[in-house]
């Protein structure tokens, strides 16, 4: 072994590994049962904690033969393990998407390093042996360091590791003293396998997952392949175990499997001699895994030397699943399966991606409420922990190798072929590639819920990557493998088992496998949900129902990639590349979770969640209908829960059984619903869980289907009460009568009054500019019309910001043109002025209104103007018409709205429309009609950008209240958008962070005949869908506003 390190090796693409044993798989072992039992194996000692720490800005400064005994590194500065140094004050962390972290500061050519700024992390654990492990073999364990690490031990050195995702191991018995032992390791930022770590992340630096020492008896497993696949159509099951041994010494080895209640179900036991060996046993009546029903058998190794004395256990979890390619498609158990999936980034906005294996288990669970069934783990091999959670939960997992080299290749969007490209063809990086790939398989290969080996991402193609692809079949047949990246280059197309692309638009999928029909297709990117997005998602999951060959895909991505920081006022903010002064950096490219960065629910999860959905319910009247899209669970396991709201209140519920639906069949479930009378009528029937699960509740909606109508007046009858116990009836009518209107015209305002309320109209204002009502001035501010949003995400990324421009000067500036009024039982009339003709006080008859109109001119180019029409109507109802005439040469329009200035007294909103959460024309589904209420203050999502927010559709009032339920509604006699917000269009436009946002001071109150829809196809470029937009067209929007 050599004495020392040769730091120059760092350069050396070849260089990628010294003196590390031979990657493994993730089991356990114990010394025995009762250790086993408990859960602690004294095999094993973590290291996580506290340790010395030394930060250099680069090689140069690193403190020299701080490794040695008698360098004393007590007097060191000390830091967490796990942890990134970054987050724990030493250095910055840095985003950026596909620009490498030194471009613009050092000219570094592939497999050269940077020198000014290459910072090493120097760690020192002083540590004395647990009793009983003298004599003994001894590793060292990292489980993650990023991104090469050097391990020193009592001043010898031990070896060298590069992949900053996968465990390495060094055998460090000859080196151990007794009494205290001084472990140090260096981590170095940047190596030459930095180049094949350019994924769009955060960059850090550390060790950022657990250290372990780890001993093992004479005899020891050191790695396992469990082989369980099922037979005889599926009947049965062979479990077979291959084994490598520490030594070739004879051994019994007793293998024994039990079912999840903890019977036994079969078992098998020899002697053995050799390094390989294998076990097997026959499975009668085996149960199958899935994400839908994963059940897990658990398999239990004893291990005994040749007299007969026990020298480990250990568990594994099994479980029988079958996948593969079959009449040109995916199949799992011999049905076609669909990934409604997620790619992941393992990042936590507190820790990185030194991430709490509790966290994880979160992330799984919720993953399962919103039907999610299959996770990428973009882009490099995640924790142990969240695979095991995968297969005990079940979920679907594609495994991503540590590779992305996308800053070689491509350059401002643009694929720029050369021979820097890398890996490419290169052999110099070839064992590298390799080697990652084979760490990733050792470690992984024993969990049921990874179907898909994945060669990395955006890296091009290549003879390396196709070599990797190869050592996935011929390594593990079971498993089907994916790379993206021959998109780009399809010089070896065999390299990927289907058609994966990113972002690709339905209609070019629909093209592509018109053409190239040869492979099954997913996207392994899609929707990118960046800011408030999403939008169109549900055209991707239809076409999975619609075309067999497109087998689903991934969301992009799980939660944002923002780090909690507090602000210079002491707030809590979230921060995003550049926050930290970190150039290059790609800003805030990390905000596109479909979860915020503190995991919590973002509104698109409304839209996944029933895009998603196993099971598609039809209600009618007289039944509901429920299509069974789930490969393997009836619909018999789910109980059937119907509402029936009334104008938005409940009047009707009940829950029954669901009869026997197979997977991929339908069937009807009779309804007899009472007769409540006339209204508008929304029936949803949901499914909901019969039995508490791993992840929710019993009673948990799964899945759901409205379907909305009008009845007219009928008689109900004495059964129809009886059948409508929650029913709610008003016990009286109310009082109609109301006095005619007073109205008052004066030389520059004209005022309207009533029964508790008054209008006050502004000739010289050009605008309505009072509305009491109850004695209450509800207007704090002049209404205004309104064609813009702040820029969503995706906006920005089509610059449709930069094309639609104008509407927002329209906005912004609007000069009155014109003064318009029509009293009672006249025409229409010009003023200047409205007391140029003479001024007036008098009563209006009964059923008579006054109407007054404002024409505007709007800061467009060319030119376009807008008119206002308010009619007062007797009782306080105030009509208001926006009408736009086509003005050629304009854009297409954000929005074509009228917004209400209101005092941020008005807190509280309540809305009867299509909710929860907010949605928008191109993100509608997974809501439902009903009556929502909430405060003000939280219909701003809180995007990592301030941006347009807390639109409703399907409106048929909202309402903005005080404390005492006093205020404002807007109400229509057509289904409208609306929103109430604390902050303008504007003020949400010029904020960069939540918390750059203004002190409230008003309550927003907006009507809409419709905006924009929000895109997402993705974020770069990708326009909305033509059908989701407001065109440049003529325009009439009527809507009304009243006191409460």
């Amino acid at each position: 072994m050599e004495k020392s390190f040769d730091w120059g090796k760092l350069r050396e693409p070849t260089f990628f590994a010294e003196h590390r044993l031979p990657a493994h798989s993730d089991h356990r072992w114990y010394r025995d049962e009762a250790e086993l039992a408990r859960g602690e194996s004294s095999y094993s000692l973590r290291l996580d904690g506290v340790w010395y720490f030394h930060y250099a800005r680069n090689l140069a400064l690193r403190p020299e033969g701080f490794e040695a005994p008698a360098y004393d590194c007590r007097g060191w500065e000390t830091i967490r393990v796990p942890a990134h140094w970054q987050l724990e004050g030493h250095g910055r962390p840095q985003y950026t998407n596909m620009t490498y972290p030194w471009d613009g500061h050092e000219r570094v050519t592939p497999g050269e390093i940077p020198v000014r700024e290459n910072p090493v992390g120097s760690y020192v654990r002083y540590f004395t042996l647990p009793e009983g492990w003298q004599g003994k073999r001894v590793r060292v364990t990292f489980e993650g360091a990023e991104s090469a690490l050097v391990v020193y031990l009592n001043g010898r050195y031990i070896g060298y590791s590069e992949d900053s995702f996968t465990p390495a191991s060094f055998d460090i018995t000859e080196q151990l003293t007794a009494g205290e032992n001084k472990l140090a390791v260096s981590v170095v930022r940047f190596s030459s396998g930095s180049w094949l770590e350019d994924q769009d992340f955060w960059r850090f630096g550390g060790l950022f997952r657990s250290v372990r020492l780890e001993t093992q008896p004479a005899q020891h497993i050191e790695d396992l392949f469990v082989h369980a696949v099922p037979v005889h159509d599926y009947r049965d099951g062979q479990l077979r175990v291959t084994l490598r041994w520490s030594s070739s010494a004879a051994r019994q080895v007793e293998l024994a499997l039990y079912d999840a209640a903890g019977a036994l179900v079969a078992q098998a036991g020899e002697t053995q001699e050799g390094e390989r060996t294998e076990l097997a046993l026959e499975v009668p009546g085996v149960r199958l895994w899935s994400a839908e029903r994963p059940y897990l058998y658990r398999a239990l190794l004893t291990v005994r030397d040749a007299a007969g004395r026990v020298q480990e256990v250990v568990p594994q979890q099994v479980g029988f699943r079958e996948f593969c390619l079959a009449d040109g498609l995916m199949k799992l158990n011999g049905k076609r399966i669909v990934f409604k999936g997620v790619n992941r980034h393992e990042f936590d906005c507190d820790r990185g991606r030194a991430i709490d294996p509790a966290s994880i288990e979160r992330d799984i669970i919720e993953m399962k409420r919103q039907n999610i069934n299959a996770v990428r783990t973009s882009h490099y091999p995640n924790s142990s922990r969240l695979y095991e959670l995968a297969d005990r939960y079940g979920l679907y997992v594609i495994d991503e190798t540590n590779l992305e080299t996308h800053g070689t290749w491509q350059k401002n969007g643009v694929h720029v072929p050369s021979e820097g490209v890398l890996p490419g063809d290169h052999e110099a990086w070839r064992a590298a590639v390799l080697d990652r790939a084979r760490s990733m398989l050792a470690r992984d290969k024993n969990h049921p819920s990874i179907l898909v080996w994945s060669c990395g991402n955006e890296s091009c193609g290549g003879r390396d990557i196709y070599e990797m692809s190869e050592f996935f079949h011929r390594e593990d047949p079971s498993r089907l493998v994916h790379y993206e990246s021959i998109f780009w280059d399809r010089s070896y197309p065999a390299t990927s088992d289907m058609e994966s692309q990113m972002y690709t638009k339905v209609a070019d999928i629909r093209a592509f496998l018109a053409e190239h029909p040869e492979k099954p297709f997913i996207c392994c990117e899609y929707s990118h949900a960046m800011g408030n997005s999403l939008g169109g998602m549900h055209k991707y999951t239809d076409l999975a129902d619609e075309e067999p060959r497109y087998q689903g895909g991934f969301l992009w991505d799980f939660v944002d990639q923002a780090l909690w920081r507090r602000d210079r006022y002491g707030r809590d903010s979230y921060a995003y590349g550049g926050d930290f002064g970190d150039r290059p950096c790609d800003y805030n490219f990390s905000g596109d979770g479909i979860l915020f960065a503190d995991r919590s629910l973002s509104p698109k999860l409304q839209a996944v969640k029933f895009n998603y959905q196993d099971f598609r319910l039809t209600p009618a009247r007289d039944a509901v209908t429920i299509e069974n899209k789930s490969l393997f669970r009836d619909a018999s396991d789910y109980m059937l829960r119907v509402s029936l709201l009334r104008d938005g209140e409940t009047v009707y519920e009940t829950q029954c059984a669901v009869p026997s639906i197979a997977p991929g069949s339908k069937d009807e479930v009779p309804l007899a619903l009472p007769d409540c009378g006339a209204g508008e009528y929304a029936l949803t029937a949901s499914l909901c869980l019969r039995a508490r699960t791993l992840w929710a509740e019993a009673g948990y909606e799964v899945a759901f289907g409205q379907a909305v109508y009008e009845e007219q007046e009928a008689q109900g009858t004495r059964q129809d009460w009886l059948a409508a116990p929650t029913a709610r009836y008003e016990a009286g009518q109310r009082l109609t009568a109301v006095r005619p209107l007073h109205i008052v015209k004066t030389d520059i305002c004209v005022g309207v009054s009533g029964d508790g309320f008054e209008v006050l109209f502004s000739s010289a204002a050009g605008n309505l500019v009072s509305y009491q009502y109850d004695g209450v001035e509800l207007i704090d501010g002049m209404p205004r019309p309104s064609f813009w949003r702040a820029p969503v995400d995706n906006d920005y990324g089509s610059r449709r910001d930069f094309l639609t421009a104008q509407w927002k000067l329209a906005s912004l500036y609007q000069r009155c043109e014109r003064v318009e009024l029509r009293e009672p039982g006249k025409d229409w009339q010009t003023y200047h002025w409205f007391g140029s003709d003479g001024t007036a006080e008098y009563d209006a008859a009964p059923g008579e209104t006054l109407s007054v109109r404002f024409t505007y001119a709007l800061a467009t180019s060319p030119q376009t103007s807008c008119r206002v029409t308010y009619t007062v109507h007797a009782g306080g109802r105030v009509e208001v018409a926006l009408d736009y005439e086509r003005t050629d040469g304009l854009p297409e329009l954000p929005d074509f709205a009228v917004v209400l200035p209101l005092s941020a007294d008005y807190d509280r909103v309540s809305f009867y429309g299509l909710g929860p959460a907010e949605t928008y024309a191109d993100r509608v589904r997974g809501a439902r009609l009903g009556r929502y209420e909430g405060r003000v203050c939280d219909e701003v999502a809180p995007y990592l950008v301030p941006q347009a927010c807390g639109n409703h559709m399907g409106v048929r009032y909202l309402a903005v209240t005080d404390r005492r339920g006093r205020g404002l509604k807007v109400f229509g006699t057509q289904p409208f958008e609306a929103s109430a917000l604390p902050y303008t269009e504007h003020e949400l436009e010029n904020a960069r962070h939540q918390n750059e946002l203004p002190q409230v001071q008003h309550t927003y109150l907006r009507a809409s005949l419709g905006s924009c829809g929000v895109g997402g196809d993705d974020s770069w470029g990708a326009p909305v869908l033509e059908e989701y937009t407001v065109k440049n067209e003529s325009r009439r929007f009527v809507f009304s506003f009243c006191g409460i």
